[in-house]
């Protein structure tokens, strides 16, 4: 008898636990996010491409890179032509990307093209946003392949 009142709250517990799980949805918190680990939950607010931020993020990093990999005094000193070229191209539980194209200005007066993604949750501690790019011919370490190819969508 016990064990069937047992199995009985058990199931209700179960039934309850799916409900909560089908209704509205809602972005994670901070706990769900970094201990909980129940799902992906976004709120799909990913910047513009010419978010200033993250541009100076990306000239940033670029500089850092430059200086400490390769012996370099190259720096971006500006953008032009920067435009969306996706958003979210892949399947719904993925995370939310903004992809950006457009073309970097380096202090040798070169104009190079760049490609980059602003990516949500994928920051310090999942709680900010990232931004992840490349720069055409100076990929010295080929890490997105030729021409940047696998910084697109």
């Amino acid at each position: 008898m016990k064990t069937c009142i047992a199995l009985v709250l058990l199931a209700l517990v179960l039934t309850a636990a799916t409900a909560v799980s089908f209704s509205e949805a809602r972005a994670a918190n901070v706990l769900e996010k970094n201990f909980w680990l129940s799902g992906p939950r976004y709120d799909r607010d990913v910047p513009a491409c010419d978010y200033p931020w993250a541009l100076g993020r990306i000239a940033g990093d670029f500089e850092v890179k430059e200086a400490r990999f390769w012996n370099s005094e190259l720096k971006i000193v500006g953008f032009e032509n920067i435009r969306q070229t996706a958003l979210m191209p892949w399947a719904a539980q993925s995370i939310p990307r903004r992809f950006c194209a457009g073309t970097a200005l380096i202090n040798d007066g070169a104009r190079r093209s760049i490609y980059y993604s602003i990516a949500e949750d994928t920051g310090a501690a999942g709680m900010d946003w990232n931004v992840e790019f490349c720069v055409v011919g100076l990929d010295r370490n080929s890490a997105y392949g030729p021409r940047c190819r696998s910084a697109k969508p």
